[in-house]
């Protein structure tokens, strides 16, 4: 009672407790204005109208961790092996920095071979047979670059917009400007396959200094879909309801007194793992799909996979699930042991990720999802048109390469059947429409419908965005 009281009468009380009043409206009033979600009462973030009619509802990121090689997938130079072994011309790598290559490299030409494929004749690698047949759906940009040149800092750059931990992710700008469609799922939701996580590791899919509800959730496609949700052994669901009840209300409380948005987000995200404990197992019971479903992805139900991960990312899309990434490790083929080199590590990786990233795009489409859904595939950076002929060994590998790469997208407003960019005889430099990071990610926020200048965020005294001060949407990628 005497704490009352005292603050009923205390002035620095009630000016506290106004400015928080007042910057609160003011929140209120700014995130109407651009068009930022905010959770209601019930902690959810609903969804909000973006900045102009969007030619996507909705986003899968297929991220192939480790960087796969476009000189051996998507960008045929018959220049680089016509001079297959010979000493590098000085001019391309004087004064580059290479993240292993030491000397003078030879260039290294492709041991595979490429096909003209669909109608638009897009040259695709035999190592990508089922995205072949997916050709005419593709806007395949081989003028891709970046500024890093080492695992970690390039794939949180290419995921944050900055290349060292602490930036909000795509997914959770995303989520931040448009909020979440379904009231039992998160709006921002990750897959990891392959033999270990990405080397940027969870800040890939962080919220940074958003709050953090809208950091992306990992999901596992075998045992339990999500950490830490399950019920303990004997407590059944009045009780944990009861639970949830007491411990909100004290937040609640709690939170009068100290204002701290993060308290809301904790609040948000009780409820929301509560209403997962009943749609999470439906969701992630895959052996209810087609057998035709499953001979279409390649998909074996209970079994952690890329291809299960494809499947689960469709059964979320269709949930209403906003942003969906699926990391995918194990694209490094610097060449140093045959496991590791252009001919068995990476069929290894295509293996594991073609059939099913084609078929993700071939089910949307069957679905009429295809339309309205971007699909987006592609690395940090690329790999050198040189050997990297680490220690001398026999086999054939690339180093990093910054400087020009290849990605393709599909559906949500993407020009099928379009190439964007060129490189050099030797896929060294891109001579013609280069696209930086910043620009795909302002393309992909575009093809949402928001604007990427307006999508900010006031932290530490200055206005942040997923493009900093940089990115052009690319029209030549759009319908």
């Amino acid at each position: 009672m005497h704490d009352d009281r005292v603050r009923e009468i205390t002035r620095r009380h009630l000016l506290k407790m106004a400015g928080y009043g007042v910057g609160n409206l003011a929140l209120a009033s700014m995130l109407a204005e651009t068009g930022m979600a905010m959770g209601g009462a019930d902690g959810q973030l609903h969804p909000v109208g973006p900045h102009f009619a969007p030619k996507a509802k909705r986003v899968v990121f297929l991220f192939m961790a480790g960087a796969p090689s476009q000189l051996d997938l998507f960008d045929h130079k018959p220049m680089l092996n016509k001079h297959d072994g010979e000493p590098c011309p000085e001019e391309l790598v004087k004064g580059e920095r290479f993240a292993f290559i030491k000397g003078t490299p030879k260039l290294l030409g492709s041991p595979h071979t490429f096909t003209k494929s669909g109608q638009s004749g897009i040259e695709l690698g035999d190592y990508l047979p089922h995205t072949q047949k997916i050709a005419d759906e593709m806007c395949l940009v081989r003028s891709m670059h970046t500024d890093q040149f080492n695992h970690a800092p390039a794939q949180i750059f290419a995921n944050t917009g900055f290349q060292i931990p602490g930036r909000p992710s795509m997914g959770s700008w995303l989520t931040y400007g448009l909020g979440q469609e379904s009231k039992d799922l998160p709006g921002f939701v990750v897959l990891v396959s392959g033999q270990n996580n990405p080397d940027g590791g969870k800040s890939c899919w962080g919220s940074g200094f958003l709050p953090t509800q809208y950091q992306g959730v990992e999901f596992r496609s075998k045992g339990d879909p999500v950490l830490f949700v399950s019920d303990p052994a004997g407590l059944d669901r009045d009780l944990r309801r009861g639970q949830l009840d007491a411990i909100s209300a004290l937040n609640k409380a709690h939170n009068q007194l100290v204002n701290d948005p993060e308290i809301d987000t904790r609040i948000a995200s009780y409820e929301l793992a509560y209403r997962m404990q009943s749609s999470v197992p439906e969701l992630m019971d895959v052996s209810k799909e087609t057998p035709e479903t499953h001979a279409l992805y390649g998909t074996t139900p209970g079994q952690a996979s890329f291809a299960n991960n494809c499947l689960l990312a469709r059964r979320l899309l269709q949930r209403g699930v906003r942003f969906v990434q699926l990391y995918h490790w194990g694209w490094d083929q610097h060449g140093d042991s045959e496991s590791n080199d252009l001919t068995h590590g990476l069929g290894r990786q295509t293996q594991a990720t073609d059939q099913a990233s084609a078929a993700l795009v071939q089910d949307l489409k069957r679905l009429g999802m295809l339309e309205d859904t971007l699909v987006v595939w592609g690395g940090e950076f690329g790999r050198t048109p040189m050997n990297e002929g680490r220690n001398g060994v026999p086999f054939k590998g690339r180093d990093h390469h910054p400087r020009a790469y290849s990605v393709w997208l599909a559906g949500g407003g993407v020009k099928g059947g379009s190439v964007v960019g060129r490189t050099d005889d030797f896929g060294y430099n891109i001579v013609e429409d280069p696209v930086h990071v910043h620009d795909l990610n302002a393309t992909i926020l575009h093809l949402m419908g928001i604007d990427h200048t307006k999508l900010t965020y006031r932290s530490q005294g200055r206005d942040f965005r997923l493009t900093d001060v940089h990115g052009e949407v690319v029209s030549k990628m759009l319908r």
